[in-house]
Order: structure tokens, then C-alpha cells, then sequence
């Protein structure tokens, strides 16, 4: 697939796509703006990744192109919110996207780039991605000031509230957070450092769901829960709306102080229930018939559980250590994020202030991912999964990648990022790879 350029008419209407403000949220500032009752931001994410020729030989349908290789993605997003009544808030994001992760986004289970969706196009199109409704009820404590940004109106919030959650939103932008490696707009880019690999999130090709969920936060401890909608098909364009395939998660957190910094500890438990393919059926049923195992073929209704332990911890103003732990049952297919069954992540973000470039930031992550054993005989059969199916499998190794990223805020609603990723293993197989992989990032915020 070749690189995508962008024309003249497009970047015109990306650039159009966000004009307008999209401040950083920040609970507790002293600085906020006066409550806020409508709000419009924007902004504008451009990634552009190469990797040069590297050792295959052989391949498969869902491979990484063994060939030198960049492929860009465009995304432009309008955010619009408006207060509703008193602690309700709605909000609606459109978003314009244009062009394809490296090789389709396939290739490798731990992807290099959140900015690629499993859809692609050549030509920019439009979606209504988000539209929910929040509801913030007050239960005392000290009163903070939030400021304004995307999907956030400038408000006030006590210390100790009730958050309810309802209707089209990216569950991710509420479970499983990470103040150091989160937003592949701005810090990492790496789908298992970004998110819990083994975390099968509910979400459509897109990344986006409909549910609902509640967040319920005192003193030093935060409870969710939530119900969401799962794809009529694994890793599919359209949503089970009826919510008879669905995903229930929880996630505990505790703010603790460790070197005298405030960290969050983080446990989330999940269960996905829905038409799901067995790898054992798939392969079997392959044996018997003489042909490559599908799991497609197998799919019966059954459920998927997991977990991730996710934690941040600040060092000093400056410094700080993040980590990732995740397990799913891998007896299953992996029903809407990646190819993992096992996942460890863990990382360093460092702001530029000790060279006199405070906004700047420079971090450093390492990742670790596994399949079950049923994975690896379906993938050693010809299988194929959500992002990866190298036609074989004939030796399995754990996939291993190394990222680390600078990003500079070259004005106030632009930074500029660069990034290096090293995946040895590429899809758990060490017949393929090493990969060296480059990329440049820019985001406008207006």
C-alpha cells in the first residue's frame, strides 16, 4: 500500500476540521476560566511512519511488509460541549481521517501507532466518533477548579463526587488511564503502551462504543464500573447494539504517596461475553476438514475474562515511572483490541526543564507480549487474528518492543515528536524482523 499524500482540498478541510482551542485538562488549577456553558475546540494529529526493508522469508495475508515502507494518518477533530443543566454536560466530537497504518494496520500485534485505526481510507471522511452525556453529582469535600479543554467543560468539582457516563464515547478515556503513556497524540504511540495489551476493550474498528458507567470517587479512592456494547463481529466496523454481545469492566484506583509524589494504582477486571471462536475448535476443525483453521467457523456464544494492573508513579516534578501488567483467556479469540494474551509494559517520561525546555518531553517505554498456547497452534496452522497471521508459525518467541520519543512544543498550540521503535519478533515470530521503526508527529490544537 502506498503512502498516502495528502491533496490540497484535504488539508484544507482537516485545517478547517480544528479551529478552534483545545486547552489541557487540569484538575485543581488555580487559573480556571469562570464555569463555562458551551464550548467548541479542535485539533489536528498528523503521524507519518517508515520502517526500511528487514528479514522475512516468507509471509502471510495479515504480515508486515518486508519492504521499506511509510504510510501516514491525518486526523482532525472537532470537540463541542454544552452544559445541559446543573452538573450535566453534553458533548459531541466529529472527526475527518484520512489514510492506513503501516501494511493495513497489520503485522504486529503490539501495533506501532494509535493514530491508525483497523480502517483506512485515501480520501478523508467524516463520522460523528462520540456523543454522551455526563452527569457530575457533588458529595462535599474540598471544591477544584477543572479547566477547560477538549471533552471538558471549565467548571467546578468537589473533591468527593458521583460521575455517570451515557452514550457513544472511547471507553479508554475513562478506564485504564495513564498520565505518562495514554494519548498517542502526545506521548507514546505504541498500542500496548498506550492501553493494557491484553486489554480487549470494547470498541468498534474505530475505537468507540456505546454504554454507560459510573465513577465513584472519595478521598484517596476512585470505583467504576461499566456496560458496554461489543462488535456484531470480532474486530468489526459495526456495534451489537442491543447489547446482547457486551463487555462489563471494573477498575479500582488508589492515589497513594511514594517519594513524597502522589501515584495512582490502578486494577481493572473485564468480561466480555459474545460470539466468540475457540483456537482448539478452530484447529480441529481444520485437521479434520484439511483446511487452515478459522475461528470464524467455530464462533459460539462464551465469555473472555481478563485483567490489568496499571500504575503511575511521579519520581520527582520532572520524572516519572509508569507500568502495565495485563492477562486475558487465551483460550479465545481476541475479540476487539490485539493479538495478546499476556502483556508487560513499562516506561519513564522526563519533561525538558533540567535543558531549560520545560514543555518538551522525552520518554522511554519496553513492552512484552505473549499468546497462550492455543494461540500458537492456530498461528502455527495458517490462523489468522485480529492484526497478525504470518501463513506459519514454526518457532514462537514472546514479541518485544523498545519505544522512546521527544517531543518539542514548538509553539503554544503546536508540538512536534519524533519517534523510534525497535520490534524484534514482529507477530511472536523470530523467523521475521528485526524492525526498525521511524516516525514524525504533529499536532495543532487551535
Amino acid at each position: 500500500m502506498p503512502t498516502i499524500l495528502m491533496n490540497s482540498g484535504a488539508a484544507a478541510a482537516l485545517l478547517f476540521c480544528c479551529g478552534f482551542a483545545s486547552p489541557a485538562l487540569a484538575d485543581g488549577s488555580d487559573d480556571t476560566a469562570a464555569p463555562e456553558d458551551f464550548a467548541l475546540h479542535g485539533q489536528l494529529t498528523v503521524v507519518d511512519q517508515f520502517h526500511p526493508a528487514f528479514r522475512s522469508p516468507y509471509r502471510g495475508p495479515n504480515s508486515l511488509d518486508p519492504g521499506s515502507r511509510s504510510d501516514e494518518t491525518v486526523a482532525g477533530t472537532y470537540f463541542a460541549g454544552a452544559r445541559a443543566w446543573q452538573g450535566g454536560q453534553i458533548y459531541a466530537d466529529l472527526d475527518i481521517d484520512q489514510g492506513f497504518g503501516l501494511s493495513g494496520t497489520f503485522g504486529v500485534a503490539a501495533f506501532p501507532s494509535g493514530e491508525a485505526y483497523k480502517v483506512g481510507d485515501a480520501n478523508p471522511y467524516l463520522r460523528l466518533q462520540q456523543f454522551f452525556l455526563r452527569q457530575d453529582i457533588g458529595l462535599g469535600g474540598e471544591v477544584r477548579n477543572v479547566a477547560p479543554g477538549a471533552n471538558q467543560l471549565g467548571t467546578t468539582q468537589s473533591a468527593d463526587n458521583v460521575v455517570i457516563t451515557l452514550g457513544k464515547f472511547a471507553m479508554t478515556s475513562v478506564f485504564d488511564t495513564n498520565a505518562y503513556a495514554h494519548d498517542p497524540a502526545s506521548d507514546f504511540l505504541n498500542w500496548a503502551v498506550i492501553d493494557s495489551g491484553a486489554f480487549d476493550y470494547a470498541a468498534d474498528a474505530w475505537g468507540y462504543t456505546y454504554g454507560s458507567c459510573v465513577e465513584w470517587t472519595q478521598s484517596w479512592w476512585t470505583l467504576r464500573a461499566g456496560f458496554f456494547a461489543l462488535s456484531r463481529v470480532p474486530n468489526g466496523k459495526d456495534l451489537q447494539t442491543d447489547f446482547t454481545q457486551f463487555e462489563l469492566v471494573d477498575e479500582v484506583e488508589a492515589r497513594l504517596d511514594l517519594f513524597g509524589q502522589q501515584g495512582k494504582f490502578k486494577l481493572l477486571a473485564f468480561l466480555n461475553q459474545a460470539r466468540m471462536g475457540s483456537y482448539d475448535d478452530a484447529v480441529r476443525l481444520g485437521e479434520l476438514t484439511g483446511t487452515t483453521p478459522n475461528t470464524a467457523l467455530v464462533r459460539r456464544y462464551n465469555s473472555r475474562p481478563g485483567f490489568a494492573l496499571n500504575i503511575e508513579q511521579p519520581i520527582r516534578d520532572d520524572l516519572g515511572a509508569f507500568l502495565r501488567v495485563s492477562f486475558a483467556n487465551g483460550d479465545e479469540e481476541a475479540y476487539e483490541f490485539t493479538d495478546i494474551d499476556q502483556s508487560l509494559a513499562a516506561g519513564l517520561s522526563l519533561k525538558g526543564t533540567g535543558w531549560g525546555r520545560s514543555d518538551d518531553t522525552v520518554g522511554l517505554a519496553e513492552i512484552v507480549d505473549g499468546i497462550s498456547k492455543s494461540a500458537r497452534s492456530y498461528f502455527a496452522a495458517g490462523g489468522l487474528g485480529t492484526l497478525i497471521g504470518d501463513g506459519r508459525l514454526p518457532r514462537y518467541n514472546p514479541e518485544n518492543v523498545m519505544e522512546t520519543y521527544y517531543s518539542a512544543q514548538i509553539a503554544s498550540w503546536l508540538a512536534a515528536s519524533a519517534d523510534c521503535q525497535l520490534i524484534v519478533d514482529p507477530a511472536y515470530n523470530p523467523d521475521r524482523g528485526p524492525v526498525s521503526m521511524f516516525g514524525v508527529r504533529f499536532r495543532a490544537e487551535f
